[in-house]
């Protein structure tokens, strides 16, 4: 035994490294508030859409609608095995993906509904759909060198807290333990909203009624508040003006690792075939 630890500590080196991969970006917000628009600033990007809400105008390159799971990861396969020069890759929305997660569980396992086999033993069963999925938007930034952008509408849960009485928060409007997975894998979760103003307007009587008003400046934030969840592994502002003609390498880009266009980050097999599709 001690001479098997010797052969081992002789081949063992300790190196400096620091951050090398494209960032997996989570946006998430309000509706309308223009996360598909950031998005498409990003650099060279191609989205896979679960939904249907292109603002009108914006020109998108896409792989047209998408209604299943496997058409979701035959378009990460796509991405994958075909050349292209497309730098950023756009899941929109994670919400209207999770749907697609669950039909397929159901439909693999012959389930009426993700609840079927009770005691919240579907939604445990599904996490193997959202690693499989995880593990090939992976493969795409390891492989092309691709940032990841995944885009999720925002809804007001009720955080319990230890430390303080339960408080409410805007959180990415998936499952409990989708959205478990989703925050640990991402490098940025991003917080897009505008500021908002309560003013206060005499209505006579000595009445007065709080109105709460907002401005046009959009801004992204990186750091995590009560008020919502967010994340960042790039020492970024805690939040970045987001102006309507936005560029990306001045704003955001500058935090990122900057690999060298087509360059191979780091050796990857080809994307693992699944039971799943």
């Amino acid at each position: 035994m001690n001479e098997l630890t010797e052969k081992l500590k002789s081949k063992m080196q300790i190196i400096r490294t620091t951050a090398k991969l494209p960032p997996i970006i989570v946006l998430h917000g309000q509706p309308g508030i223009g996360k598909t628009t950031l998005a498409q600033n990003f650099p060279a990007p191609v989205f896979v859409q679960t939904e249907d809400g292109c603002p009108s105008g914006l020109e998108t390159d896409t792989f047209g609608l998408l209604d299943s799971y496997t058409g979701v990861i035959n378009a990460i396969k796509h991405l994958g095995n075909t050349p292209h020069e497309y730098r950023t890759v756009v899941l929109d929305s994670l919400d209207k993906f999770e749907p697609l997660v669950l039909a397929a569980v159901c439909a693999q396992y012959g389930f009426a509904s993700i609840e079927s086999p009770g005691f919240g033993k579907g939604w445990v069963m599904a996490d193997q759909w959202w690693h499989d999925t995880l593990r090939g938007f992976d493969w795409l930034r390891r492989t092309h060198g691709m940032i990841i952008v995944l885009i999720a509408h925002s809804e007001i849960s009720t955080v319990n807290d230890p430390r303080v009485a339960s408080f409410t928060s805007y959180q990415l409007r998936l499952h409990k333990r989708a959205r478990a997975l989703i925050e640990d894998s991402a490098d940025l979760i991003g917080f897009l909203a505008t500021d908002i103003a309560i003013k206060t307007e005499q209505q006579g009587f000595s009445k007065t009624r709080a109105r709460a008003d907002g401005g046009n400046a959009r801004w992204l934030h990186t750091e995590p508040r009560p008020a919502f969840i967010a994340k960042n592994r790039f020492g970024m502002s805690e939040r970045i003006l987001i102006p309507q003609h936005f560029d990306f390498a001045s704003t955001l880009g500058k935090f990122f690792p900057q690999p060298q266009v087509g360059e191979v980050i780091a050796a990857a097999p080809e994307m693992m075939e699944t039971d799943h599709v």
